[in-house]
């Protein structure tokens, strides 16, 4: 079972495992507590350091990989993996202190308000660590950035497209009819360079591709890091709506400023065969 795992989480889920019905509950929360922060500590680590040498995506799966592991191992685990901390803080001190100098407070004034013993008490300030959330909130952060680095290779250049034709919708709304708006935003769009069929076509063609090529490739990477398909499926399922929105708001766009022929020339994938795929 733990062939594939990484050493530190291996050595932390076995050492759990044989303390958990050997210490007083309250012993064995604070030292799990303190075990599962470390460990996912070093995954996080480690997954940089599999960025950098490998590639992001290995980076990525390593991580949620791992962190998965670690949350499913702790899950029997009948404690709270929260702790309190209280401590002293004298923050406020400066400020009266910087009152006193400059006259604004007697440092001999005893009102009730003001009175020594009132003023330098300490506060005290209670931080709740719960490193269970801090796993999920991790797991969580990283699943985000991998279905998002994979819908930017995907449809990067759709989006791009998308956003380019937005920013030049939004400077000719903004120009008064006073205004002489610079002549290039003044033509239609199908018209500008950027945005003449042959180049949409270019960017659908790669768009295409990559749906092809790019994304399999993905998939192999993600069934070889994590084996259940029905994580898979969760982390697939979001990859997928980001790329059939791309092809809707470019669909949309393209009946607004386009013409059935040129719409065809184009040759995008209708987005009920993109659904079915």
């Amino acid at each position: 079972m733990y062939a594939t795992w990484y050493r530190p989480l291996e050595k932390t889920v076995s050492c759990l495992s044989k303390l958990y019905h050997c210490l007083e509950s309250s012993v064995f929360t604070g030292l799990a507590l303190e075990a599962v922060e470390v460990c996912t500590a070093s995954l996080q680590s480690a997954s940089k350091v599999i960025a950098k040498r490998a590639t992001p995506m290995d980076g990525q799966l390593f991580l949620i990989k791992h962190l998965l592991i670690l949350r499913e191992q702790i899950a029997p685990f009948e404690i709270e993996f929260s702790v309190t901390h209280k401590e002293l803080d004298f923050s406020h001190l400066l400020d009266h202190l910087r009152r006193i100098l400059r006259g604004q407070v007697s440092l001999f004034d005893w009102s009730r308000s003001t009175s020594l013993a009132r003023t330098f008490s300490p506060r005290i300030l209670e931080n709740q660590i719960d490193a269970r959330k801090e796993l999920e909130k991790g797991l969580k952060s990283t699943c985000e950035e991998f279905i998002m680095s994979i819908t930017k290779l995907v449809v990067d250049p759709m989006l791009s497209f998308v956003t380019k034709v937005t920013a030049v919708k939004v400077a000719l709304s903004s120009g008064s009819q006073g205004q002489n708006l610079d002549s290039v935003l003044a033509k239609p769009l199908k018209t500008q360079a950027f945005a003449s069929p042959d180049k949409v076509a270019e960017l659908v063609q790669k768009v295409g591709t990559a749906i092809q090529q790019d994304l399999p490739k993905a998939m192999t990477k993600l069934m070889l890091y994590l084996q259940n398909p029905s994580t898979r499926l969760i982390i697939f399922k979001p990859i997928k709506s980001n790329i059939v929105e791309a092809h809707i708001q470019l669909q949309s766009l393209l009946n607004s400023e386009y013409s059935a022929e040129e719409i065809q020339s184009i040759g995008m994938l209708s987005i009920s065969d993109l659904q079915s795929q």
